[in-house]
């Protein structure tokens, strides 16, 4: 187990290589791998770990009841995933999770994690990092359905351009989205995502290449 590793995660930040090495003795962990396209997790399935991806990415899904797909987030390698459901009891999660390339995970189960932190508080910092994380995570879902109030394609672009050049402090932006991931991320369809970023760019509103983008605002436009 790569130990420096792991300190430097979302998860086990601020935790001490003895105290990784402790609480991972203590708590019902496993490492699992993952072909591409595998989904982890099913919709109506009970979790109760959360999971570290220690290399590859997932991709989170939301399948409609007429087929109509939506992507949710990419987690990559350090982030964790499912920990929402993971600490509500029966709780049947309402997503799926599939990889986006071959994917190594660490599972680690969430009420053993509660009763190792009231035994020798070891955990306590986990739970600490958890709660950070699920509230960065409800400020992103948030922002989501902010970008996706807009009526038209472009609206919704800009306000998720906007978005990222002020987390990213720059106009030249890498997003890390492909134009698929994006346009389900928006909510729109592929075909007119890419026909409005090539007006937008005749409009001289941007410049793009692949998911980096110069967006020209302020006295700029």
């Amino acid at each position: 187990m790569d130990f420096d590793f792991l300190s430097k995660t979302v998860l086990f930040k601020g935790c001490t290589d003895e105290e990784i090495k402790h609480m991972l003795i203590c708590l019902k962990n496993k490492i699992k791998k993952f072909d591409k396209d595998e989904y982890i997790y099913n919709v109506g399935e009970i979790v109760t770990d959360v999971c570290l991806i220690l290399s590859g990415s997932v991709q989170i899904e939301n399948v409609d009841v007429v087929g109509n797909k939506s992507i949710l987030g990419v987690v990559r390698q350090g982030d964790i995933f499912a920990e929402s459901y993971a600490c509500i009891p029966n709780q049947p999660i309402l997503v799926d999770v599939k990889t986006c390339e071959a994917t190594e995970i660490l599972f680690i189960n969430v009420p053993a994690l509660f009763v190792e932190s009231n035994s020798c508080g070891h955990g306590a910092k986990l739970i600490q990092n958890l709660l950070r994380v699920s509230s960065r995570k409800n400020i992103n879902l948030s922002m989501r359905i902010f970008h996706s109030a807009s009526k038209t394609i472009r609206g919704r672009l800009i306000s998720y351009f906007s978005e990222q050049v002020s987390v990213q402090g720059t106009n030249n932006i890498k997003i890390p989205l492909d134009r698929q991931q994006l346009a389900d991320y928006l909510g729109v369809e592929r075909t007119a995502l890419s026909k409005e970023l090539g007006k937008m760019r005749d409009d001289g509103l941007l410049t793009f290449h692949k998911n980096e983008f110069h967006v020209v605002t302020g006295e700029g436009k």
